[in-house]
């Protein structure tokens, strides 16, 4: 299927979001912030990035500037939430306008990130 890069902080929602993937045939790398994603994303670009907001070192929207530059025909996911939901809201928002094709809320549901992740790779 396709191969995806998934950028989150969190030990625990990369895994589960690699699992998920994978699961559904996709090939799933993972990075723990914006700046190894970046890195990873140049050694061996995805057809699809999966970024979380909130992260250190490289946050989510400076990394979907930079994907935009790198590769303005990737498409990108941008996911947030947690404790900081009225931040998430706001930050989904500036993702939107900055390039991220897609926002999802988290938590999420397997049925809405595989969802999300089927229609983004379908779009032309």
């Amino acid at each position: 299927m396709a191969r995806i890069l998934v950028i989150d902080d969190d030990d625990a929602i990369r895994e589960l979001f690699k699992k998920m993937l994978e699961r559904a045939g996709h090939q799933v790398v993972d990075a723990f912030n914006g700046r190894d994603g970046i890195r990873k994303f140049v050694e061996d670009p995805a057809e699809l990035v999966i970024t979380d907001i909130f992260m250190p070192e490289k946050e989510g929207l400076e990394t979907i500037r930079e994907l935009r530059r790198v590769c303005p025909e990737v498409k990108i996911l941008a996911v947030s939430g947690g404790i900081r939901a009225m931040e998430s809201s706001v930050s989904l928002g500036l993702a939107k306008k900055l390039g991220a094709d897609r926002t999802v809320s988290k938590p999420v549901t397997k049925a809405d990130l595989l969802t999300a992740v089927d229609d983004l790779l379908n779009s032309g």
